[in-house]
């Protein structure tokens, strides 16, 4: 889909996130519900995840086919800004797997200056209903820009918050930014300053943070916080599972919270 409910200067997608100017060399192709699911199943996908344009703005059609795809056993995640009322999140909540989720600082001026949005603490409380009312699998991805959310103070109060709301083993992604839309005056981030969050998270007592879109990064691969074994190796978007069997590494028993195709997420 096209369009979002926030204006981030950054916006890595804004081809179809701010399509106005646009329209004429995007194209569009429609889908109703149910083709995405055959789609899915005729290329033996084992699931949908709604992403790149912010999918509560196209809200009922993501909750049909949500539905759909649950019916069809697929799994379901949605990909968001997390900007949606509670209720709206209660409608939608029983078909959705994963929800991950972007917290892209922690103070009103960032916001502010980044999103254009004045109230953003309902967006934690979205994330979090999510895991607990709904048993959803929760990540979180933070994506930081030189001068704006680098500071150690944002970055030690989202690791916090994460561990203390969302728990140790909830996955924090800090990803790099690349100038884009209207920050192209800001350079990417230095690998550096990803490797300092990264530390960061881990002192804040995460078990798995990751470095994103450094691709060949050691951090890629999820490796077993007990007993230090490698579990999922990753290059960029090419993934090898080798220590784990059901949520569990398979060299010492440790649960790592891996959301497993066929688990049941609700008694």
């Amino acid at each position: 889909g096209w369009g979002c409910n926030f204006h981030c200067q950054d916006c890595q997608n804004w081809e179809i996130s701010c399509p106005v100017n646009n329209e004429p060399w995007l194209g569009s192709q429609e889908v109703q519900p149910q083709s995405a699911v055959e789609l899915a199943k005729r290329h033996q996908c084992q699931g949908i995840a709604w992403t790149y344009n912010e999918p509560s703005i196209w809200f009922e059609y993501t909750l049909d086919s949500a539905k759909l795809a649950k019916e069809n056993n697929l799994y379901t995640v949605y990909v968001t800004n997390g900007y949606l009322t509670p209720e709206a999140l209660d409608t939608i909540g029983p078909y959705l797997d994963a929800w991950r989720v972007d917290i892209k600082g922690f103070t009103d001026s960032l916001y502010r200056e980044l999103a254009k949005i004045n109230q953003w603490r309902g967006i934690l409380e979205t994330a979090k209903r999510a895991k607990d009312k709904w048993n959803m699998h929760v990540e979180v991805v933070t994506n930081i820009i030189p001068t704006m959310n680098d500071d150690d103070q944002q970055l030690e109060d989202i690791a916090s918050w994460i561990k203390d709301e969302l728990g140790e083993l909830t996955p924090w992604h800090v990803t790099r930014f690349h100038p884009h839309h209207h920050m192209m005056h800001l350079p990417p981030t230095p690998v550096s300053t990803l490797e300092h969050a990264y530390e960061i998270g881990k002192k804040a007592g995460l078990k798995f943070v990751y470095a994103g879109n450094v691709p060949g990064h050691a951090s890629e691969t999820t490796v077993c916080y007990s007993c230090g074994k490698p579990i999922v190796n990753r290059f960029g978007y090419q993934t090898e599972v080798v220590g784990l069997e059901d949520s569990r590494c398979k060299f010492c028993g440790a649960e790592l919270n891996f959301k497993t195709l066929g688990a049941e997420r609700r008694a």
